[in-house]
């Protein structure tokens, strides 16, 4: 019988230049799993503990040998010997023997870097591509993706409130036709910001971080750089947002400082109708605060049968979190961060959660990524449909979309673009 035989860790440079953790697991039979852990920059205060060593004179504080430790000695012991296949148990006892309510004695980070790992040493040892390992026969759907083409924020140091203006094009039938789409809107966009004097230098995401403030210009800018592109905004090409609106909430109030406005949540909902009246917008990640559930639910019946609205702070890929938003009706769609909640099992349950609650399904990235696209293959794994990752710069974001193109050359003719199907779930 195959067994774990060995693991080992190592710290390792994520896409800001921050310590993160790489995992290797080793398998008897010689095969060799590698995962890397991303890390956030706006994260929500219920996401799991992101374990750091606290040592300023070390990365001023960002290094995770503590967590590169707890993998190299207690997990190792624990866990060697392991059938790798039984990822459910080891995944739980995983969690038994870091028994905090958060993951904070072992970390998060050091807990899903073995966890990651684990399922790809299982999917080397069986010749199979991961996305088949996790997903099974049934694995076929490439995802619409998210591009996060003007960055504002905690993601770039410019004047823009909320953090991701995106573009998701839906209207093609191939995800590599998508693709191309979305990197020649990218590149004229970058020619529309050149032309009127602003900086084309990208955040952490990839995107352009211009000096712009107010949502609807750059909105605005986004339109015209569809259309230049030759597609039809609203039909091929649609508009998404992140707001993440938690970073903008304080004494009951949201600030947005480039708008030059303060308001309350029933306020924050009529800007919200006004701003997908102007434009077409499909998605709007986190429009309140993580903890304005009153926010979300007002919201969603307002316009949650046109738009999606995503829970990412709201949720953090927790089950327990995602059950009261399914009673609330608070969102119709849940962000997927696999370092949100620290295991693969834990993850997978919370996707099948969301399922069978017809709620929609974003497999996202961390601002603070690696090289690893692991994401890539568990967005096609679970029929996700949708895939945030970024831009169309800076490799850590690109290889997620490389790898999307490599799996849907693998799939060929059985292959499925979840394109135009992205509304039916909301008709």
């Amino acid at each position: 019988m195959v067994q774990i035989s060995d693991i080992f860790s190592r710290q390792i440079l994520d896409s800001r230049g921050n310590p993160t953790l790489e995992v290797d697991v080793t398998l008897s039979d010689g095969s060799l799993g590698r995962a890397a852990v991303p890390s956030g920059a706006s994260t929500g205060e219920y996401e799991a503990f992101e374990l750091r060593d606290g040592d300023n004179k070390n990365f001023n504080g960002l290094s995770v040998h503590k967590a590169v430790n707890n993998i190299n000695t207690e997990i190792c012991d624990t866990f060697s010997g392991y059938n790798p296949y039984n990822q459910k148990i080891i995944d739980n006892d995983l969690i038994e023997l870091d028994n905090s309510e958060n993951k904070s004695r072992l970390g998060a980070n050091a807990m899903l870097g073995f966890s990651m790992a684990v399922s790809r040493a299982s999917s080397v040892s069986l010749d199979l591509p991961l996305w088949k390992y996790i997903g099974g026969m049934r694995a076929n759907t490439l995802p619409v993706p998210m591009m996060n083409i003007i960055n504002g924020g905690a993601h770039a140091n410019n004047g823009l409130d909320f953090q991701e203006c995106m573009i998701m094009p839906v209207g093609f039938f191939k995800f590599s036709d998508a693709l191309r789409a979305g990197t020649e809107i990218f590149y004229n966009l970058k020619g529309i910001l050149s032309k009127k004097g602003f900086s084309v230098a990208v955040g952490d995401e990839g995107g352009f971080a211009p000096d712009i403030k107010n949502l609807s210009d750059a909105l605005s800018y986004i339109s015209e750089a569809v259309d230049q592109s030759g597609y039809k905004l609203g039909k091929e090409v649609f508009i998404s947002i992140d707001a993440a609106a938690s970073e903008l909430y304080n004494n009951s109030c949201y600030t947005l400082k480039g708008e030059n406005k303060k308001l309350d949540s029933d306020q924050l909902i009529k800007f919200w109708e006004n701003i997908c009246n102007k434009f077409p917008v499909i998605s709007i990640e986190d429009p309140f605060d993580e903890n304005d559930w009153s926010g979300f639910k007002e919201l969603t019946n307002l316009v949650g049968n046109k738009v999606q609205i995503v829970g990412d702070d709201l949720f953090v890929t927790n089950k327990n979190r995602l059950l009261t938003g399914i009673e609330n009706k608070s969102a119709n769609s849940i962000l997927i961060k696999l370092n949100q909640i620290g295991t693969l099992s834990e993850t997978l349950d919370t996707i099948e959660m969301a399922k069978k609650s017809n709620f929609g399904i974003v497999i996202s990235h961390r601002s603070g990524e690696t090289e690893d696209v692991f994401i890539s293959d568990l967005a096609v794994a679970v029929n996700a449909g949708q895939i945030k990752t970024g831009s169309l710069s800076r490799s850590d974001r690109t290889a997620k979309y490389n790898q999307l193109l490599r799996i849907e050359e693998n799939l060929g003719i059985e292959g499925h673009y979840f394109g135009l199907d992205f509304f039916n779930n909301f008709n």
